[in-house]
């Protein structure tokens, strides 16, 4: 937690539940990777926080933006960021999104199949285009699904399609999965990628970029190689597979940019046991799944938890929300523990909460307002 947000804290004594970023830690996040990774152009995943502040923050300090949605290109186009400094990386768009994002100056566009391709060459004639690969994900602590990307060989006749279709096979994408704690993953994906390119280049097709996505972590429970390791393990897959002719680079960077950078500050709302004999105590917080904290569905992301009462003796929780449904417990396995002295009305801290909750938080859902943010 850095002074400011404590500060903050103290001094304003906000209604909980709260989200509260230091913007400084965010911008200076962002430097760090410009100067770990200075041959990559750094593409915010603006899904991770979309707030206006930090959008704005970022146009200034020479940021693009990866966006999923005519909301977010609405959003950045209004916080400064020219249109030639958005990738629509959503592989799945509404052709009438495609055009409109086409009329607003974007050129960079993601896709995966050919219906996809079709819309592109129909809606945005001329553009830019790579196509994402499928990745397995291993040793993410938020894998990602079969939902996006293709396979290797199918990848290779899409390209060579987009060229017959007045596009630009400009590249080629893929994402080794969210919060990836494998370094390895990359020399694979990267090695995916130089396949491709190879086999392009034998069909006259030249591709330039290579989006690596994300997968730089935030720190939570588990403990993680700093981001020069991370930049290191890039950079040395790069260089294995490439040589001398590394193409151009896009990072995605969405969790490792503002996950640290943001606290939520929650109240305990009931502390009970299910039995006489029971030994673990259910400390219910006034937040859960539905109130941003969605990322701890099957307890994938474990976030660092402090509390007022932290140093006493502790004993194991299960930590819920406080919504009527049962699907709303955020750690039963995971092996918590809290003080036995907690109270009912004590504030708890749950720490990198800056990417995936605001985004996450439900509207209404119960009743209970979205997730207040504060940018400070």
């Amino acid at each position: 937690m850095t002074a400011k947000i404590a500060r903050f804290l103290e001094e304003v004594r906000p209604v909980t539940p709260c989200v509260v970023v230091d913007l400084d830690v965010v911008r200076d996040n962002y430097h760090g990777l410009r100067r770990w990774l200075p041959l990559a152009e750094v593409y915010y995943a603006v899904k991770a926080n979309p707030a206006p502040e930090i959008v704005r923050m970022l146009t200034e300090e020479g940021s693009r933006f990866d966006v999923a949605s005519r909301g977010e290109i609405d959003l950045c186009l209004a916080n400064g960021a020219p249109a030639e400094r958005i990738s629509f990386g959503n592989t799945i768009k509404k052709q009438s999104d495609i055009a409109y994002a086409y009329a607003k100056g974007v050129r960079l566009y993601a896709f995966d199949s050919e219906a996809e391709l079709e819309k592109l060459a129909e809606a945005a004639p001329g553009s830019r285009v790579f196509c994402r690969i499928l990745m397995t994900c291993d040793g993410a602590e938020w894998p990602l699904s079969r939902k996006f990307g293709c396979e290797i060989d199918m990848a290779k006749d899409l390209l060579v399609k987009a060229r017959e279709m007045g596009l630009d096979p400009y590249g080629v994408s893929f994402h080794v999965g969210s919060q990836q704690t494998d370094l390895r993953q990359w020399d694979i994906a990267v090695g995916k990628a130089a396949m491709l390119f190879s086999a392009l280049d034998a069909a006259g097709i030249e591709l330039r970029m290579v989006n690596l996505g994300g997968g730089f972590p935030a720190r939570y429970r588990k403990e993680v190689d700093g981001l020069e390791r991370y930049a290191e393990a890039v950079m040395d897959a790069m260089t294995k597979h490439f040589g001398n002719n590394i193409p151009s680079m896009i990072i995605e960077p969405g969790r490792s940019l503002v996950g640290d950078a943001g606290i939520l500050e929650t109240e305990v709302v009931l502390i009970s046991r299910k039995g006489y004999d029971d030994d673990v105590r259910w400390v219910y917080l006034d937040v859960g799944k539905f109130g941003g904290l969605a990322e701890t569905m099957d307890e994938a992301i474990k976030y660092r938890i402090v509390t007022t009462r932290d140093g006493d003796d502790t004993a194991p929780v299960v930590l819920a929300g406080p919504t009527c449904d049962s699907a709303d417990i955020l750690y039963e396995k995971a092996g918590y523990e809290m003080p036995l002295s907690l109270k009912v009305g004590d504030k708890v801290r749950i720490l990198s909460t800056g990417a995936y909750t605001t985004s996450y938080s439900a509207v209404n859902f119960n009743g209970f307002e979205p997730l207040k943010a504060y940018f400070i």
